[in-house]
């Protein structure tokens, strides 16, 4: 990887085969339909299953269990099983995961400045 790459001044100054390679790598974990929304219910802190559930609204359950297997997979969310009765399992970012939610933020911060017109309130 070039040092150019490591830490950019301005994405503008990078936009090259290299780059859109990185980006495009970066999109196909976040990209997926659902993701970015549950990696941001998991960054407030660990939570279970059905609390993603909750704050994901229009999310199934079948969905939710691939997403979460596929981030795990990825490095970005560690499974804890909590040994009670009956045993539940907690999903918690990664420090991975935690630098992805941070390169997000811009990305979450332009949605609230330009909503989609069918995201708008009336």
């Amino acid at each position: 990887m070039s040092s150019r790459l490591s830490r950019p001044a301005s994405a503008m100054q990078i936009l090259d085969d290299e780059a859109c390679r990185a980006f495009q790598s970066a999109m196909e974990i976040v990209g997926k339909r659902w993701t970015g929304a549950i990696m941001l219910a998991i960054s407030r802190g660990s939570r279970r299953f059905g609390e993603i559930l909750r704050v994901v609204a229009g999310l199934s359950d079948r969905l939710l269990s691939q997403r979460l297997k596929e981030l795990a997979a990825h490095g970005l969310v560690t499974r804890t099983i909590v040994p009670t009765t009956p045993a539940y399992s907690e999903y918690t970012l990664t420090p991975l995961g935690e630098e992805l939610i941070e390169a997000m933020q811009p990305l979450v911060t332009w949605g609230y400045l330009h909503p989609l017109p069918s995201s708008r309130p009336e």
